[in-house]
């Protein structure tokens, strides 16, 4: 059955690129003579009918902003089975054929309770945290890793003129792959993510007090938080090493901000993608980027995928962390 009116969504975590995501779905429908329509705040605004018609002239100069113009936010009412039929009764009332639904592995769980329920849906990855298993890469990872290492360069200066150190917290629950790469680039003295043990005195405080020995005099430690986070963290550094620790939790900052060109690309060549695969009549999929080119998998194979920390990344951060 072809697709007349595609619907587009995001949900979870926003990122930076989902706008540049929305236009090249929106543009991309058009092309194919789609009328396409914006859901706004995810799931939630599906069974509310929160819902606007979204023309070419309406994503004009999306690539470059941040956030996500449909806005997004998580709806546990669409964890029930009332919500879910709610959802399905909206899509047939307003002719929705197909939805592209932009984000991280939450997001695609509702896609997939959603084609239970014969709605058609095709997942784009979307999460600063790109922990999706079936992609190498996911929307919004460059711009955060850039946003944190460039706040960590600021706090270099500050702490190398105050002899401290100072530990550093970023998002990350359940995945160190922001933690891993922000700490590389920014030459870290320890990082902790949450797939690997770490001993406090041999992995941490050896390492800054052989730096401390040798001449340095400012430390960075990063720490997902996942791993325990900065506040528990810092105070056990200090009491071991005697310096003065400082603790800056980057939070939500590293979601926001432009995206940079890595993000929107990726991001235009997804949402494209996306379409595509729902044009050909290839229903419930999810969105990867293999080796730079773009795969679809099944949403439930995509599922069950698991992605583990990357081991040449962690090598490489292990040792060049070592004293």
């Amino acid at each position: 059955m072809p697709v007349k009116r595609l619907g587009v969504l995001t949900s979870g975590g926003d990122a930076p690129g989902m706008n540049a995501a929305i236009r090249a779905v929106v543009r991309t429908a058009v092309s194919y003579g789609m009328q396409c329509l914006g859901i706004r705040r995810g799931y939630n605004g599906l069974i509310n009918g929160d819902i606007v018609k979204l023309e070419t002239s309406d994503v004009s100069g999306l690539t470059g902003l941040g956030g996500t113009i449909l806005h997004t936010a998580r709806c546990k009412e669409f964890m029930t089975k009332a919500g879910l039929e709610k959802a399905r009764d909206t899509c047939k009332n307003r002719g929705i054929d197909a939805l592209v639904c932009i984000g991280g592995d939450g997001t695609f769980r509702g896609a997939l309770d959603l084609a239970q329920y014969g709605i058609s849906c095709c997942g784009v990855p979307g999460t600063i945290d790109n922990d999706i298993a079936c992609s190498n890469y996911t929307i919004g990872f460059d711009t955060a890793c850039n946003t944190a290492v460039e706040a960590i360069d600021r706090l270099n200066d500050t702490m190398q003129s105050h002899e401290r150190c100072s530990v550093v917290e970023v998002m990350g629950h359940r995945a160190g792959h922001l933690a891993v790469y922000v700490g590389i680039a920014c030459g870290a003295n320890a990082i902790l993510v949450p797939e690997k043990p770490v001993d406090l005195q041999k992995d941490i405080v050896d390492n800054i007090r052989y730096a401390r020995d040798n001449g340095r005099t400012h430390f960075v430690v990063v720490v997902a938080e996942g791993a325990g986070g900065a506040v528990s963290l810092a105070p056990r550094i200090q009491e071991a090493t005697g310096m003065d620790t400082r603790i800056t939790v980057l939070g939500h900052i590293q979601r926001g901000g432009r995206p940079n060109a890595r993000d929107r690309v990726t991001a235009s060549r997804m949402g494209k993608y996306a379409v595509d695969v729902l044009a050909e009549g290839r229903t419930n999929r999810v969105v990867g980027i293999i080796g730079g080119n773009l795969q679809d998998y099944d949403i439930t194979e995509a599922l069950k995928m698991e992605r583990g920390l990357q081991e040449s990344m962690y090598e490489t951060a292990r040792v060049l962390t070592l004293r």
